[in-house]
C-alpha cells in the first residue's frame, strides 16, 4: 500500500495512492490505521510533503556498501556505522536542497529509507519487519569537507534540508529487491541493486535498537552505494527505487 502526505486546500491529510488520486485518511496511519473519510483528492491538485516527520530522530548508516566504502578510502567497518541526523534536516519532493555557506562541498547520497512503525527496543532481527511501517526513499545530504574536517559527522550531516524523503512510504516492499539509482540533471551518478548492502534492514534495526528506542515515525537510512558526488545550485537531483518512485528536488 502506498502511502502519500500531502497538502490540499490548506489542509496537511495523508491517503492512500489509487491511480491519479489519493484516498484521505482520517488521521496519521501509523497511529490511527487505514481508515478512509470517504474524499478523493485528484493527485494532480495535491502538493506532496515529506511522508513522514520523524518525532525523534533520523538513524543512518555509513559505508553499508563495499564500494562506497572502497570511493571513501576504506574497508566497510564490521559492524553497522550509526550517525544521527535531526528531524528539522528533513524536507519532502521538490522541497529546495539548500547549500550551506559554510561548505564549499555538498554532495548527494541516494539511500533507501525505513520508516519505524511501533516502539522497537533489543529486537531481534528475525522480527524486525514487525516494526517496520514501510519505506521511502531519501537523500542523505553531506558537506563532504566539514564531514572530513570534524573529528564525527552531525555538522556535515545535519544542516537544515539535508534529508530529503519520499515520495511516498510503501507498506509492502522487499528491501532486497530492486535498484537505487541517483541522478544529477538527467545524468546517472549512483546505480545499484540493494541486495548490495552489506548489513540487511533487520541487522541494522537489531543493532540500533540495542542502543535507543526506536519510536513511530522515526526514519534508518541504509547507506548509499558508490558514486557519491557534488551538487550545484541549479542541478536537480533525482533518488529513484524500484516500488517507491523518483525523489526529486533542486539544488539551491
Amino acid at each position: 500500500m502506498k502511502i502519500a502526505r500531502f497538502s490540499h486546500d490548506g489542509a496537511i491529510n495523508y491517503g492512500i495512492v489509487d491511480d491519479d488520486a489519493l484516498v484521505v485518511l482520517d488521521g496519521d496511519p501509523m497511529y490511527t490505521g487505514f481508515n478512509p473519510t470517504g474524499e478523493r483528492v485528484p493527485r494532480e491538485n495535491a502538493t506532496l510533503l515529506a511522508p513522514v516527520i520523524p518525532r525523534s530522530k533520523v538513524v543512518a548508516v555509513g559505508k553499508n556498501y563495499h564500494d562506497h566504502a572502497h570511493e571513501m578510502g576504506g574497508e566497510a567497518p564490521e559492524e553497522p556505522l550509526l550517525f544521527l541526523k535531526p528531524n528539522t534536516a528533513v524536507i519532502g519532493p521538490n522541497d529546495r536542497i539548500v547549500l550551506p555557506e559554510l561548505s564549499d562541498q555538498v554532495e548527494h547520497e541516494g539511500e533507501l529509507a525505513v520508516v519505524i512503525g511501533a516502539i522497537a527496543r533489543n529486537v531481534a532481527a528475525e522480527d524486525a519487519a514487525k516494526v517496520v511501517f514501510g519505506y521511502t526513499a531519501a537523500n542523505d545530504v553531506t558537506a563532504r569537507d566539514l564531514q572530513q574536517k570534524d573529528a564525527q559527522w552531525t555538522r556535515g550531516k545535519g544542516f537544515d534540508t539535508f534529508c530529503p524523503l519520499g515520495p511516498i512510504v510503501e507498506t509492502e516492499f522487499s528491501p532486497t529487491s530492486g535498484t537505487i539509482e541517483t541522478r544529477v540533471n538527467g545524468d546517472v551518478r549512483q546505480h545499484a541493486p540493494l541486495s548490495n548492502m552489506i548489513h540487511s534492514v533487520g541487522a541494522i534495526i537489531a543493532y540500533a535498537s540495542a542502543v535507543f528506542t526506536l519510536l513511530p515515525g522515526d526514519v534508518i537510512l541504509t547507506g548509499t552505494p558508490a558514486g557519491v558526488g557534488p551538487l550545484a545550485s541549479g542541478d536537480v537531483v533525482e533518488v529513484e527505487i524500484e516500488g517507491l518512485g523518483i525523489l526529486s528536488n533542486p539544488v539551491v
